[in-house]
């Protein structure tokens, strides 16, 4: 089973909010996923990402692929940066 970490969009028109979650990468975007690491609010101005660092750790270090969108989210949080430190 491949896991990527992927955007779940949510919120209603013209107000999208994502989740960014771990999902099997055959699964729907909005469809089943397998845990909630994060939100992403692009409509506020600040404050617009939150990301429980622990668990996308525990995902990026168990092999889930991110997305190009969510590997940028992560970057910007540092989130990445760590991740790549760790695994050098």
């Amino acid at each position: 089973m491949a896991v990527k970490l992927r955007l779940k969009r949510m919120g209603s028109k013209q107000r999208p909010f994502y989740r960014i979650v771990a999902a099997d990468s055959r699964s729907p975007r909005d469809g089943r996923f397998i845990e909630t690491v994060g939100t992403y609010d692009p409509i506020k101005k600040e404050d617009n990402v939150v990301v429980d660092e622990e668990k996308a750790l525990k995902w990026l270090s168990n092999g889930a692929q991110p997305t190009d969108t969510v590997r940028s989210i992560l970057s910007q949080t540092g989130v990445w940066a760590k991740y790549k430190k760790n695994n050098k």
